[in-house]
């Protein structure tokens, strides 16, 4: 397993040669880093579960590189669907859609729907249209970690996460620091109205504003029969036990707006100055803290209706105590 840092064109053929002899690759999107692996190969996608500890009931999400491609993975897929797509994509946003024959229960857990998203990383891209080139018709990537643990936005991150998991043909692209930093938004397609799932960088209020549609946001997880990727109570944790309420101590770690002061004798690990930087730096302090050895972390979350609502959906389950 190696870090390829520099991806010129050949890097990238060599990755989806990878892909289509059934190694992993893991790649740089714009939300966080995903594990890749041909999606029509079962052998290749269960080295995914087994190298991210992965539930074979957790459905992956398939990576296209065009909108043209949906329908050999989707079916029935309904108008406000495809409006979603044509104002969001290539973008940080998944659709959960009625699965055609293509779509193998070894990707959707046995589901009769299927995730899809075209990521707009320029490196993602280029392997998704090469990899389609060579004959591929999608790459099936969750996030480049270990179950249940802090998704990566590094390819440095996704080495110390994964080295030990890994094999000598495996691959890792380095496409610099995810722009996000927050897995994307999951949008539930398979009903009369769009239900957001998880919540991500496109917000429910950017859907209404750009598409004038009526969505919601499932805030009843256990009502949801709808199974996809980051729902569970407790999800994106880090070895540090995370705190949203209370003061912390001397010796604790603190992530919050700059403008929140430090107090004495506590570790600053990030200090944001807007809720975009704070969802692109938050993992990333978070294993910061982890590498200090750091008991605790107190964490001052952003308000409004922008990506902080995805950074407290992720702050809520990584913090969850059950």
């Amino acid at each position: 397993m190696r870090i390829n840092s520099n991806c010129t064109i050949s890097t990238i053929k060599d990755a989806a040669t990878a892909l289509r002899e059934g190694n992993l690759v893991a790649f740089p999107t714009e939300t966080v880093y995903g594990l890749g692996a041909d999606a029509q190969n079962k052998d290749a996608v269960a080295k995914i579960y087994k190298a991210k500890g992965r539930p074979a009931d957790h459905p992956l999400i398939v990576h296209l590189s065009a909108i043209e491609h949906i329908d050999k993975w989707a079916r029935n897929i309904p108008d406000y669907a495809i409006s979603l797509a044509r104002a969001f994509w290539p973008g940080p946003m998944t659709l959960i859609l009625p699965r055609t024959e293509l779509a193998k229960n070894f990707i959707t857990g046995g589901q009769d729907n299927v995730g899809i998203r075209i990521p707009s990383h320029t490196v993602a891209l280029a392997l998704l249209k090469e990899f389609e080139s060579q004959g591929g018709l999608g790459v099936a990537a969750p996030s480049a970690n270990r179950f249940g643990k802090l998704s990566p936005t590094t390819a440095e991150d996704v080495h110390s996460e994964l080295f030990n998991y890994l094999k000598p043909k495996d691959l890792i692209l380095n496409g610099g620091q995810s722009s996000i930093g927050v897995e994307s938004t999951i949008i539930n397609c398979t009903q009369d109205l769009p239900t957001i799932l998880r919540p991500g960088a496109i917000t429910e209020h950017i859907i209404k504003d750009t598409l004038g549609i009526s969505i919601e946001i499932e805030s009843k997880i256990q009502e949801n029969k709808v199974r996809t990727s980051g729902l569970l109570e407790s999800h994106y944790a880090p070895i540090a036990k995370v705190f949203i309420i209370g003061k912390p101590k001397a010796g604790d770690g603190l992530i919050a707006i700059d403008s929140f002061p430090t107090p004495p004798g506590v570790i600053r690990l990030a200090d944001p100055t807007d809720s975009d930087e704070f969802a692109r730096v938050l993992y990333k302090a978070l294993r910061s803290a982890d590498e200090k050895n750091l008991e605790r972390v107190f964490v001052i979350p952003p308000t409004g209706n922008d990506i902080a609502v995805a950074i407290n959906d992720r702050l809520r389950r990584c913090a969850f105590k059950g």
